[in-house]
């Protein structure tokens, strides 16, 4: 018999190793488990959060809405719409209109919404103010002591989340 024969002999007929070892593979198993099964488990870690807004009070069933999402500081205002992250149309039932967002990483964003009745895609304006109802989220009003913009606006998304938004004519 070799040394190493003795050796392995020896550490297999110790009770208190193979104890050892069991636990060690016990331990190993449970990670190795651990790991696959997380794996399989949906995270929202990047998000695939939806966003429902819901506008209603608007003075009439004309046009449509449009639904404007933001996700970058500086975003709002954003008079001609070329700013924003996206973009969607809802249409117009009882004074009232509800569009979701879906497919959104979690991060922080900001709603402007106009009621476009003309359905031009774009504020129309008189005298400096919009003529068309406008609205956006976290605010009630708009005025030149408090306009809109995205810090004001902003909201976290890291779940799916419905919002409400109040629509302001001037």
């Amino acid at each position: 018999m070799t040394n190493f024969d003795y050796e392995i002999s020896f550490c297999s007929n110790n009770p208190f190793k193979n104890r050892e070892m069991e636990q060690v593979k016990k331990v190993v198993l449970m990670f190795i488990t651990g790991v696959i099964f997380s794996s399989f488990t949906p995270h929202n870690e990047e998000g695939n959060n939806s966003l429902t807004v819901n506008v209603t009070e608007l003075r009439n069933s004309i046009g449509v809405v449009q639904f404007t999402l933001y996700n970058k500081e500086g975003s709002i205002p954003d008079d001609h719409f070329k700013k924003y992250y996206k973009q969607l149309a809802g249409p117009i039932s009882d004074n009232s209109s509800e569009i979701t967002f879906t497919n959104l990483p979690n991060g922080i964003y900001a709603v402007n919404i106009l009621h476009d009745e003309n359905e031009n895609g774009k504020i129309d304006k008189g005298w400096l103010l919009p003529i068309e109802g406008v609205g956006f989220s976290k605010l009630k009003s708009i005025n030149p002591l408090n306009r809109p913009s995205f810090k004001k606006t902003k909201f976290d998304l890291s779940n799916n989340k419905t919002i409400n938004v109040s629509m302001i004519y001037m």
